[in-house]
């Protein structure tokens, strides 16, 4: 979003900065590793990998331009010792299209990589996905709205936006229980490790969503305010996306064992004679 920035201490300035600097190389490295890894899966498996691997181009993208954002909105006033705004406006807006791309495609990594009996994964996948742009969506007008109390603007869109998160969780905890406890042992436990992981991210960011609801005059009175709410939301794409899809992988990867797939040597599915 485009907002009205404050004049920030150069550790708040290049806090913001390297956290950005380093999500971009993280979700460049996690690309990498997803296109290369899909190799060691069994087939049905790898497409798992490829949404994984096109989650992390597209944050990785958008970060890209946040990055230039941030730079180009401030300058480093020497006299001051601090960075001023440029007058160039810092495009946030960048992060809540990434997540209507991205989120919903979390959920589709999960159903894909649970293997659900035919005819029951679209849906699925459909459901979840359209729960969670819609969770994307009525958050974005509160984000951007100037009323930033908690029963104003801000609260009201993040209370709406609220209500397609705790469908999103009702899913994940009960319709997809029943499948995750028909796994073996070790799937189960990497399919809880990763609704846990939903759980803990996607509830990180509600938390960062109501920061400007405990101060006064946010944006412009409240430099710490600002590089609060991008360190936070930063910190839970990283684990929300990269960490998210290695989870996905090591899920895939031991169900393809599992499945009789020699992961060791990128080759068919071992046989009996082999």
């Amino acid at each position: 979003m485009l907002q009205e920035l404050p004049t920030l201490s150069p550790a708040q300035y290049s806090l913001v900065y390297n956290m950005f600097s380093f999500t971009v190389a993280t979700m460049a490295a996690a690309f990498v590793f997803f296109v290369l890894a899909q190799k060691n899966l069994a087939p049905k498996y790898r497409i798992s990998m490829m949404v994984s691997a096109l989650v992390v181009f597209i944050a990785g993208y958008h970060y890209f331009r946040i990055f230039n954002s941030w730079e180009g909105a401030y300058a480093l006033n020497q006299s001051m010792g601090a960075y001023e705004p440029t007058g160039e406006p810092f495009n946030d807006a960048y992060r809540y299209v990434d997540w209507l791309l991205t989120v919903p495609l979390l959920t589709v990594e999960l159903v894909l990589v649970m293997d659900l009996p035919k005819g029951e994964s679209g849906w699925m996948a459909f459901k979840l996905g359209f729960a969670a742009a819609l969770m994307i969506a009525l958050g974005y007008p509160g984000e951007i709205s100037g009323d930033a109390s908690f029963f104003g603007t801000r609260g009201l869109w993040g209370f709406l936006s609220t209500l397609p998160f705790l469908y999103l969780l009702y899913v994940l905890f009960t319709e997809l229980g029943d499948t995750i406890q028909k796994q073996s042992s070790e799937v189960a436990t990497l399919l809880g490790n990763a609704r846990l992981l939903l759980l803990f991210t996607w509830g990180f960011y509600p938390l960062v969503y109501m920061v400007p609801m405990a101060f006064s005059g946010y944006p412009t009175e409240t430099p710490g305010t600002i590089a609060a709410i991008q360190v936070g939301y930063t910190i839970a794409d990283v684990l929300a996306k990269a960490g998210y899809g290695v989870l996905i992988y090591n899920i895939a990867r031991q169900k393809s064992i599992e499945e009789g797939f020699d992961v060791g040597e990128y080759s068919e599915p071992v046989t009996a004679s082999a």
